[in-house]
């Protein structure tokens, strides 16, 4: 089931009954953002919650961010048309505050730089988040706490017009 949103804002959403945990989401997201396939570097990360179910978890652009208030340096800010969280470099001390405040576990530390990575929503690709583009299986979508409500709305009235 997925996880609730926390959000107005729109972002990664991963289906798990569609997901087989093939990684190819974080191979494209570390190479579009580091330039090199590595798992670790990815701003996205496959999860098994049970023996056989897999999921995606990227940052959900909460609304009032729990990383953004929880740093002590005002190192992480929120756009405030797309949620997006950035970390200004030059404040960020990678003490992993942020990591802690994040219910979804979606922020990680670069081994390297010591600072804060987190999605971005691929803002700067002009064909938006690559992870969702190049999924195999189609589980990853750029969704909306209202897109989704929809879905679910359309589902049950479905269900109800087909005695399921």
């Amino acid at each position: 089931m997925p996880l609730p949103s926390t959000s107005k804002y729109e972002y990664i959403a991963c289906d798990p009954a569609e997901c087989v945990g093939c990684q190819i989401c974080e191979y494209v997201c570390s190479y579009n953002k580091t330039g090199e396939f590595n798992t670790f570097r990815s701003r996205i990360r496959t999860v098994r919650e049970h023996k056989i179910l897999m999921t995606a978890v990227a940052c959900r652009t909460c609304e009032d961010a729990p990383c953004v208030i929880a740093c002590p340096r005002d190192a992480l800010t929120q756009d405030a048309d797309t949620g997006v969280i950035r970390v200004d470099t030059g404040r960020c001390d990678g003490c992993a505050w942020c990591i802690e405040a994040c219910d979804f576990g979606a922020i990680s530390i670069n081994p390297r730089t010591k600072l804060a990575e987190i999605c971005d929503l691929c803002e700067d690709e002009e064909d938006g988040p690559q992870c969702v583009k190049w999924c195999p299986k189609d589980a990853l979508e750029l969704t909306s706490p209202d897109r989704r409500a929809q879905r679910t709305r359309r589902k049950r009235a479905v269900e109800e017009v087909i005695g399921r």
